[in-house]
């Protein structure tokens, strides 16, 4: 069900019985638009107090549900910050692990990944290991992580990974992404859409930044010119490209035209899915909801639809390589498992103005 309500929000032309799924979701939608609206007008007239933290804080967030690329943006600019000799620390909600999330965990003090995906979530997982030198930390009260982790390694630099809604802390830079094909769906608020609040919060955004997964990038240039005209604010694009999928047990990499079954548990895996048309013969796809947390009874199920199709390879994202990676490593396979990296392309200088 969460899957079909996910899709109906960016339906084009729904059907007749969409439209009255739609219209009864925003009947059940109205109290909590209204409860969304009326806690960000408490923040505006400053009703409602927001933290400082003495380190400059960075947010990357969206105004839509998940899927637009809040991911591949922290770790390029957590990289980016690195390299300029900056302590880095990533602040991210935990969600989708079994650890609670009530209070502070360190995901890594900067050597990689200290906990498993299946405990502490995989975004947080995957920034940890793929951006060695910048702490993790995951906590649903940021202030909590925050004070966390400054007084364990005082950092200069925070950034807040989906932390557009986040609004008890201040920020010094605000940046919102939008995906370039998606955009703003149907344009209404949860349940019947998928924005998370009103359109009104883009005003809010120091900077947007249109996140393209597409091989041609003229529509969302165009996008990001409508954007700019509408709201007045600086807007970039960034261009996320698949690289290459390689094995999740030992790194070898997928020839390209090879027959392959993919699976995902992501926010708008469309997108993903198209990548691996470029270079390979997708012939089936399974679908998880976003954030699903694996276990043996998965793996079994991805491998006997695979071998039905008579698939020996199966490719996933690098997200959920690292949730099913602990659960396929000591065991031997009838079939090999694949991810595939992407690469970001975003001038980060020229947002942070650093």
């Amino acid at each position: 069900m969460k899957l079909f309500i996910s899709k109906l929000h960016y339906k084009k032309n729904p059907a007749v019985y969409e439209k009255i799924i739609i219209f009864l979701l925003r009947i059940t939608g109205i109290f909590y638009a209204a409860a969304v609206n009326l806690r960000n007008k408490l923040y505006d007239v400053k009703i409602l107090p927001s933290y400082t933290s003495k380190a400059f804080v960075l947010s990357i967030g969206n105004i839509t549900t998940g899927g637009v690329g809040k991911t591949p943006l922290t770790l390029e600019t957590a990289k980016y910050f690195l390299g300029l000799n900056k302590k880095v620390a990533i602040l991210s909600r935990g969600y989708g692990g079994k650890i609670s999330n009530k209070t502070p965990n360190l995901i890594s003090d900067g050597s990689g990944a200290l906990i498993s995906a299946q405990l502490a979530g995989d975004e947080p997982v995957w920034l940890a290991d793929n951006c060695k030198g910048t702490y993790v930390v995951t906590c649903k009260d940021r202030i909590k992580a925050e004070k966390f982790i400054k007084e364990k390694y005082n950092p200069e630099i925070i950034i807040l990974d989906d932390g557009f809604q986040y609004r008890r802390m201040k920020r010094d830079l605000d940046i919102l992404l939008i995906d370039a094909k998606n955009k703003l769906g149907n344009k209404y608020i949860l349940p019947a859409g998928p924005l998370r609040e009103g359109l009104s919060g883009i005003k809010r955004a120091d900077k947007i930044v249109v996140v393209n997964k597409d091989f041609n990038s003229q529509n969302a240039l165009k996008y990001c010119d409508y954007l700019k005209k509408k709201y007045k604010k600086d807007t970039y694009l960034c261009n996320i490209v698949p690289d290459y999928a390689y094995n999740i047990k030992n790194g070898d990499r997928l020839s390209c035209d090879t027959r392959i079954m993919a699976f995902s548990a992501i926010g708008q895996p469309a997108g993903f899915y198209n990548f691996l048309k470029k270079d390979y013969k997708l012939i089936a796809v399974l679908e998880f909801e976003d954030h699903h947390t694996y276990t043996k009874e998965d793996i079994s199920k991805i491998i006997h639809f695979a071998q039905e199709e008579n698939i020996s390879n199966i490719v996933t994202t690098e997200k959920d390589a690292v949730k099913i990676s602990d659960i396929i490593k000591d065991i031997e396979l009838p079939v090999e498992f694949y991810a595939l990296k992407l690469k970001a392309y975003i001038d980060i200088k020229e947002i942070c103005g650093v």
